[in-house]
Formats: structure tokens, sequence, C-alpha cells
């Protein structure tokens, strides 16, 4: 497995990640034996970034991961996130940024994980009420406290990433990145770029769409969230059908599925861009990972762009956006 670092303080991870929310949310269908199986396989396989959040089940995701990195922590780089405050029940409460909640998420979280440590600590979302300066620096104390090696951010604007990197150096910016959602090139990426900092892509293949296992909205589950997210709904998702079947004959042209094309791709996009896919089944996992070893030349990246457009993607990323800091 190709290593990559993210950032400058020299934190190193395997090219791609295991994303692990769909495992305990969101997404239908739960099975957490086959679940940790799936975490023990990517280890085998030499992914060591493990990717969770406290908000995922809520509080039932960092639980399961804790029991499956248990007797390999020496191998797992372990990221999480805090600031998407949930009740147990699943009502979402606020985004919280305040230091006492740092603090109070932090313990609960390492408590859940039943570890010493976390490797990569993630603010999930920016609390607008909360200068980002306050947050980072309770983040930061976790740093000297021992708790925390590593600080991100998630769905940053430039700006507050900025002045984050002013308070503590942050290693890692987390932001949805795929052939779908290509908005992070504006300004984003070359925002952590000119400062070092390492890019993390979540969803990078676009929640699944990009796998070509939904021909319709109906074959999602009932209970399955995306339900309820604009791409997949009605008119947009004919129209992001009909990428699909772009990337589909791009990717037998060079005898790879949909979804090891749409990886590659974002793999390619520079050795400081990490892509996290999530998937709860050990096949999924397999499949994936060979996206590592295709290498696309410029010229296919160009084509790629040319055949799949930024910006065509019909449909928001989120039914309600209010929560990216922009």
């Amino acid at each position: 497995m190709e290593l990559r670092y993210l950032g400058t303080e020299g934190l190193q991870v395997s090219a791609m990640g295991l994303g692990t929310m769909g495992m305990s949310d969101f997404y239908s269908g739960r099975d957490d034996d086959e679940s940790i199986r799936t975490i023990h396989r990517a280890l085998e396989l030499g992914v060591t970034l493990i990717d969770t959040a406290d908000m995922y089940g809520p509080f039932t995701n960092e639980e399961l991961v804790g029991r499956a990195i248990a007797g390999h922590r020496d191998a797992v780089v372990l990221a999480t996130k805090f600031g998407n405050q949930r009740t147990s029940d699943g009502k979402f409460v606020r985004v919280n940024g305040t230091p006492e909640y740092v603090k109070k998420a932090a313990e609960d979280s390492l408590r859940r994980l039943k570890v010493d440590v976390i490797d990569l600590y993630y603010l999930h979302r920016v609390d607008p009420t909360v200068p980002i300066e306050e947050t980072v620096g309770a983040m930061a104390q976790l740093v000297s406290d021992g708790k925390v090696r590593f600080l991100g951010l998630s769905e940053a604007a430039p700006q507050t990433i900025r002045r984050a990197h002013q308070v503590h150096p942050i290693s890692a910016l987390q932001t949805e990145y795929s052939l779908w959602s290509r908005d992070p090139e504006d300004a984003i990426l070359p925002t952590v770029r000119e400062l070092g900092i390492g890019f993390v892509a979540y969803s990078p293949l676009g929640r699944g769409f990009l796998t070509g296992r939904f021909q319709k909205p109906e074959d999602l589950p009932e209970d399955d969230y995306r339900r309820n997210q604009p791409r997949f709904q009605g008119e947009n998702f004919e129209k992001n059908l009909a990428l699909l079947r772009r990337i589909e004959a791009m990717a037998r042209e060079i005898d790879a599925t949909p979804a090891q094309l749409a990886l590659a791709w974002v793999l390619g996009a520079g050795p400081d861009v990490v892509p996290i896919p999530g998937t709860k089944k050990r096949q999924y996992l397999e499949e994936n990972l060979k996206a590592v070893s295709i290498h696309l030349s410029a010229m296919d990246r160009e084509r790629i762009s040319d055949v799949i457009p930024k910006g065509k993607a019909a449909g928001l990323r989120y039914p309600d956006m209010s929560t990216v800091d922009r």
C-alpha cells in the first residue's frame, strides 16, 4: 500500500483510508460482525487510516471501531470527529465548537474507542457562534495533554482554515470530493496546499452513486437517508445517471469498475489527497482498493474531466447546506 503524508507534522497514512459511517448510520443495513471483518481485512491489505465520528450512530460507530481495532492499535491511524452534537436517539442538537464541549467530546470519544490517544481529531463542522481560534485553541490543549496527536477540520472555508492554522498546525482538511463534487478545486485545495495541509476526500464515490449500484431511486432502501438527498431524487437522479453512463464507458476501456475509475481519479489529484471511501462489506473494500494500482495519465484525467465536466452534477450536495462553512 502506498503511503502519503497529511500535513507537515509527520502524519503518514495509507493512500486510501476507510470510512465507517455507513456501518452504523444513515445507510440502510447493519451487520456489526461483517463490519468488523471489513475493518480487519482493510488492515490486512495495508489500510491504516480508519475514519469515524462521534455523531455516527450516534455514538455506536466509535464503539464498533473500538472493538474492531482492539489488538491492532499499532496498525491504525485513528481519526474521529466532534462538533455535530446529537442526542442518543439521533436528534440533532447543534454544531458545538465551545471549548468546554471540545474537552468533553474528546473524553467521550476516547472512552468509546477504548484508546489512550486519538491520532487525528477533526472539528466536524465549524460552529458559527464560536471564533475558530477558541475551538482550535481547546483542540490544541488536547495535543498538549497527550490525548490527541494531530488536528483536522472538516468542511471549513479558506479563511477559517487560515485562522485555525495560525493557532495550531492543521494536518488535514476533510471535505467531500469526487467526480461529481469538485468545488474544493476552486479555493480549498489551493489554500491547503499553500499552507501544507493534507486533503482527505470523503464520499469519493458520490455516496455510492458512482459505483453504478443504484439505477433508479427505488433501488435505495426506504430507510436510507440518501433518498432525501437532492442528487438522488427525481430529475436530478436521471441527469446524474447520464453522467454515470459516461464513467461506466470509460471504466470499461481500462478494464476497471466505475468505482475504481472514480477513486483512481481522486487519488490522481495529488500525493496530498487521501480518499476515504466507506463500505461495510469486504467485497466492496477489496474492489475499491484495487484503484490504488490504477495510474491515470494527465491526458486520462483531462479526458475524464471533459467527459464529466466540473459542476455538471444535478442537485445540491445536501438538502440544507447551512452547516457547511462558506
